[in-house]
């Protein structure tokens, strides 16, 4: 994880878990995905939404955030606990059938990418699925507050993810959103399969 941007989480917790959007509107369609009471692992839990409606339909959620005072903030809002751990903490083996990660591994360095991504796979259940969401773009930079983001192109998250383990892709698709910082991002959203 980029310090700088850990950093920046780490001092705005409060206004972040506040501006924090509605759950996604993907989540649910990952959800059918799953076995019904199945465990999902959240990355980068921020505050709590998509964990909410996880837990509200009965899945096992271990939620995570890499910023303890964003753990300690969700685990207050969701009444359960959040873990505060980095991405290159996670060292589970086939202890999930689910993978959520909406817009944190667009903060991974792009060399150390993959790497999270072979643990992720790891962590996963043989068929196990797993979704993120990336900022696109090409190359690295930050934003105007400071936070690191590996700006992915679709064929370099496709190589990336093809060289940590092999996957089927179910679904990419695209939008723009409305970023922290006041500003348009296009989103790319993968949702894929541990093959």
């Amino acid at each position: 994880m980029d310090e700088g941007t850990l950093q920046f989480y780490r001092s705005n917790a409060k206004p972040y878990a506040d501006w924090a959007k509605a759950p996604s509107t993907r989540l649910r369609g990952f959800l059918a995905l799953l076995p019904s009471g199945g465990s999902i692992l959240e990355l980068g839990c921020g505050a709590g939404n998509h964990s909410a409606v996880m837990l509200a339909e009965g899945f096992e959620v271990r939620a995570t955030d890499g910023s303890p005072e964003m753990a300690e903030i969700a685990s207050q809002r969701l009444g359960h606990a959040v873990e505060a751990m980095r991405f290159d903490q996670l060292d589970a083996h086939e202890a999930y059938d689910g993978v959520w990660a909406s817009a944190c591994l667009l903060h991974v360095p792009r060399d150390e990418l993959a790497g999270i991504l072979s643990r992720i796979h790891r962590a996963l259940r043989p068929s196990g699925v797993f979704y993120a969401s990336y900022k696109m773009g090409e190359g690295d930079g930050r934003d105007s507050l400071g936070r690191y983001y590996n700006y992915a192109s679709p064929e370099w998250l496709e190589a990336t993810y093809a060289s940590a383990g092999p996957w089927i892709t179910l679904s990419s698709d695209r939008n723009v959103i409305q970023s922290f910082d006041e500003t348009p991002a296009n989103m790319l959203h993968l949702v894929v399969r541990k093959a």
